[in-house]
């Protein structure tokens, strides 16, 4: 593992690999939906197709608005973004996803680098618990800087592979889309001046952000 940090060249080709890989499945499916009806004579089988391709676009769509949010500008520098924009685009991208979902943070105004930070420790704690169980999202204390905590419990809980030394900014020679991500979410945590912490208890893994002392 190496601490030099990845070329911001590298690191954007990387990222767009990242949303591109969350996308090309549902798009996928709108495709082969639209091939079904252009072929198939049957009413029922239409009805299939078209349910598809309704279900595929709504998945692509909340999962383009939640990239957006979680990797893109979000507003100009120093812009501060509504958790209640971060909760519906969460909502939205968990209906794919395995775990249920419950979102228990208030709304306010934060700096978009700890909402960044807010939605991309979510998409780690999906892949603490890859059988499903049940997500929870919590803030502790109001603005400039609430502690932000995420635990995923379910059978099989685990903390990810490597992604402490990703979120810390280890990163190997050749990092791939799916190492990416954690460690790009490290390096909102440092740019917000924020400290994440991943623990273990049970079939409950938690994970924290709060400002650094």
């Amino acid at each position: 593992m190496s601490t030099h940090p990845i070329e911001a060249i590298d690191l954007a080709a990387l990222l767009c690999s990242r949303v591109c890989h969350d996308i090309i499945s549902p798009v996928g499916a709108i495709t082969n939906g639209l091939e079904l009806l252009d072929e198939e004579q049957n009413e029922e089988m239409k009805v299939f197709a078209f349910d598809l391709i309704r279900k595929s676009a709504k998945t692509a769509s909340s999962k383009l608005q939640f990239a957006r949010l979680a990797f893109g500008a979000a507003g100009s520098a120093g812009a501060e973004v509504d958790l209640g924009d971060a909760e519906k685009v969460a909502k939205g991208y968990m209906e794919a996803e395995k775990p249920e979902f419950v979102w228990n943070a208030p709304r306010l105004l934060l700096p978009k680098n700890q909402v960044k930070l807010l939605l991309n420790l979510l998409l780690l704690s999906i892949h603490a618990i890859p059988r499903g169980g049940v997500i929870t999202v919590s803030l502790e204390g109001g603005a400039p800087c609430p502690v932000q905590r995420i635990e995923a419990k379910g059978m099989a809980a685990r903390i990810p592979p490597h992604i402490v030394d990703l979120i810390a900014g280890e990163i190997s020679q050749s990092p791939d889309a799916h190492a990416i991500q954690p460690y790009y979410a490290g390096l909102l945590a440092r740019d917000a001046g924020m400290v994440v912490t991943i623990e273990k208890t049970d079939d409950v893994v938690t994970f924290e952000a709060r400002g650094a002392a």
